[in-house]
């Protein structure tokens, strides 16, 4: 079996900790901090400092080996009920976005839920992804919670470098919820009205 096991930083009891993960005394719930590409080809030039370029998941356009917030379990978990308390937003306002995670197998076991946005009709470059907000959860098998999130409009600001000042834009704001960058499970859209 083609495998990958990265272990950073864990100790003096990484040999323990690693043997109860792959033989399953415990359940992992780790997620990846980076986008892993599949080809050196597939990243700017090494110098390249404008993340824009693709440099970071949050503006990488390929296909990776591994993308943001990756992980594996020994369970499955199901993301259901998406709802934002209100569908629009007002430039110093907030809204809360909530979801029900169950965890459908076997085994009792953390999901990590993520809460991602895009602004699809930005007039300025975005992020295609970014990521406002995560939960680490622990569901017994069978177990349901809800999570929720706060998104405030200062989160959606943009650096105006013409003022020098942050700025919240007007328009649609889509909401992702999932278990990872790539695997989306809900969306919904919400309207911020300055």
């Amino acid at each position: 079996m083609p495998t990958i096991l990265h272990i950073t930083h864990a100790a003096q009891e990484q040999g323990t900790a690693i043997a109860d993960v792959l033989f399953g005394d415990y359940n992992p719930a780790g997620r990846l901090v980076q986008t892993w590409p599949k080809s050196l080809d597939q990243l700017p030039r090494m110098m390249d400092y404008d993340i824009t370029n693709g440099r970071t998941y949050m503006y990488f356009k390929g296909e990776p080996l591994y993308h943001f917030g990756y992980g594996l379990s020994y369970t499955k978990f199901e993301h259901t009920n998406l709802k934002l308390s209100n569908v629009f937003m007002r430039a110093n306002g907030s809204i809360t976005v909530s979801a029900d995670i169950k965890n459908t197998g076997s085994r009792d076991g953390d999901e990590v839920v993520q809460l991602y946005i895009q602004h699809p009709n930005s007039k300025v470059i975005r992020p295609i992804k970014a990521l406002k907000g995560f939960q680490r959860i622990n569901l017994k098998a069978g177990e349901t919670k809800k999570v929720t999130f706060q998104i405030d409009a200062a989160s959606l600001a943009w650096w105006n470098d013409q003022t020098s000042a942050w700025e919240v834009e007007s328009g649609a704001v889509k909401v992702l919820i999932g278990s990872s960058s790539q695997a989306i499970k809900l969306q919904n859209t919400f309207t911020v009205n300055i």
